[in-house]
């Protein structure tokens, strides 16, 4: 884990490279990377049945579309290791302060969700090409790291409200957009369209502590269930 006085660009850097070791090392194992992809995308299917209100939500649908694809589903930020690597010395000069801080925590959650479905994928036998809920239970049992997942949910938990007080600054919200152009040119659009489409979600959404607290509550009781036994809550 990199210092906690180090700088959001250092803290960026240090979580880009535990994600790539992650991904080469299952890369170098296709069953191994077969079983991750699959699990991927079963718990992007679990945190769609989980959450399919606030999906729908008026309000709230698109800042959990945010949540379940960018931060915790099953999309990671792979294109952003080269770039960012290659840019390092200027890149607080294309985005703001206040941004970074918030990529540095999304990235960390990312190269944790990989250490965790590293772990899970490992663990796994999934019989007959389906991953079943009584499986992955197992499986997460098995695996425990109990403080992990608590510190995965603290992660979303943390970034949310960064968010949340990102867009209580308009100015913020108009560096971002000053500073979209620049970003593409030096290869930085897509982390630049991760933090406008996170920015954009959660103005949309006019206050997050709802939202944030329904999430949060929920996954932390599904937390609970499965280190008590109890596979209910994952659904079919």
């Amino acid at each position: 884990m990199s210092s906690p006085k180090a700088g959001p660009t250092e803290r960026l850097l240090h979580q880009l490279n535990r994600a790539a070791g992650l991904r080469a090392a299952a890369a170098e194992n296709p069953a191994l990377e077969a079983t991750r992809q699959q699990l991927r995308a079963w718990q992007a299917a679990r945190l769609a049945r989980t959450h399919a209100d606030l999906l729908t939500s008026p309000r709230m649908g698109r800042a959990a579309a945010f949540f379940l694809s960018d931060l915790y589903g099953s999309e990671d930020l792979a294109g952003l290791d080269a770039n960012v690597r290659r840019i390092t010395p200027t890149l607080s000069h294309l985005l703001p302060a206040a941004g970074l801080e918030i990529v540095a925590e999304a990235v960390e959650l990312e190269a944790l969700s990989e250490e965790l479905d590293f772990a899970m994928a490992s663990a796994l036998s999934v019989t007959a090409g389906k991953l079943t809920a009584a499986a992955y239970a197992n499986a997460y049992r098995k695996v425990h790291r109990r403080a992990d997942r608590e510190r995965q949910i603290f992660l979303i938990e943390s970034v949310g409200r960064a968010l949340d007080d990102l867009v209580r600054h308009p100015l913020i919200g108009a560096t971002l957009s000053m500073m979209r152009l620049p970003a593409q040119i030096a290869g930085l659009g897509e982390l630049q369209d991760f933090l406008q489409r996170g920015y954009k979600a959660f103005v949309d959404m006019g206050g997050a502590d709802e939202f944030l607290n329904l999430v949060v509550s929920r996954e932390r009781k599904l937390l609970d269930a499965l280190f008590a036994g109890d596979d209910s809550l994952l659904g079919p």
